[in-house]
């Protein structure tokens, strides 16, 4: 009987380091793909040529990308936005989960409020509104329009406030004896016990500001405002009608493809965030179980 277990237990554990392998070299192999397609040469790129590993190494993408004096300003202001946004979104998320997650009693209208915070979850007032009011506040081609703009990410509010619900109320209650305040009990007990959630929440606003692009396509009116991705998704290569270039600059034009090139972006896109990830990935999975369950 005990062999049998034995014999059971091996099993199992092969089949899900076969199944966990199979799912790591799914992750893998795009991004180890896309990496390669990006050193390889114009020709094996767009003959379908390159597979596990590049053909003709070529760095002619990444010399077109990072020879451009646009690219490390688009990539300072993705920096900026990414950090403010983050923070401020952060701030205003705990901020309305707080109030939200206390007892009836101690704020009657929190029904109210989180009936409202679901409708605008479910229902934008759409693209025009939107572009307006920020035209309104005047934060058309200012980096605070990207920062501002879906500064209030309903989703993980609701996200921390079922968090800070699941709370021993013991821990509220002896810092009233104690006499703590609100702001006291906020920033020195449910913060402090809630960086799970808050490690989660912050990856999630983190790659949503490094990654989004249409935002700067909008409201950024010139192209030294842009944000990396947007600055990113303009990038063609072409020879217009009528230009007259010098003979390196048709060499340089004709080692590119625009297969090439675009696998060069999104390899740069994603390298800011698979260096961050790993020190938050341990808060992940216990945040979003903890933060998405009301016991």
């Amino acid at each position: 009987m005990v062999r049998n277990r034995t014999l059971g237990s091996r099993t199992f554990e092969t089949a899900n380091i076969v199944i966990l392998a199979i799912l790591l070299i799914s992750c893998l192999y795009p991004l180890w793909y896309t990496f390669c397609v990006s050193i390889s040469e114009k020709s094996a790129a767009n003959a379908g040529l390159v597979t596990i590993y590049p053909i003709g190494f070529s760095l002619s993408s990444y010399n077109e990308i990072v020879g451009d004096r646009l690219f490390f300003n688009s990539f300072w202001i993705s920096i900026q936005r990414t950090v403010l946004g983050t923070v401020f979104s952060m701030l205003v998320s705990v901020l309305m989960a707080y109030p939200l997650a206390r007892p009836k009693r101690e704020f009657p209208l929190r029904n109210t409020f989180m009936w409202i915070l679901v409708f605008c979850m479910l229902f934008s007032g759409g693209l025009i509104p939107w572009y307006l009011t920020i035209q309104h506040y005047h934060m058309i081609n200012s980096i605070w329009a990207l920062v501002l703009g879906g500064g209030v990410p309903i989703f993980n509010v609701i996200l921390i406030m079922n968090f800070f619900r699941n709370l021993p109320k013991d821990l509220n209650e002896a810092a009233i004896v104690d006499g703590g305040g609100p702001w006291s009990i906020l920033f020195r007990i449910y913060i402090p016990c809630s960086i799970p959630v808050l490690a989660a929440v912050g990856l999630f606003i983190s790659v949503y500001h490094w990654n989004e692009f249409f935002n700067g396509l909008v409201l950024m009116n010139t192209t030294d405002k842009y944000p990396l991705q947007t600055y990113i998704q303009q990038l063609v290569v072409n020879i217009p009608v009528g230009t007259n270039l010098t003979p390196d600059q048709y060499k340089k034009l004709s080692e590119l493809s625009n297969r090439t090139l675009n696998a060069a972006k999104v390899f740069i896109a994603m390298v800011p965030m698979l260096a961050v990830y790993p020190f938050l990935q341990r808060y992940f999975v216990s945040g979003i179980m903890l933060g998405a369950v009301k016991e």
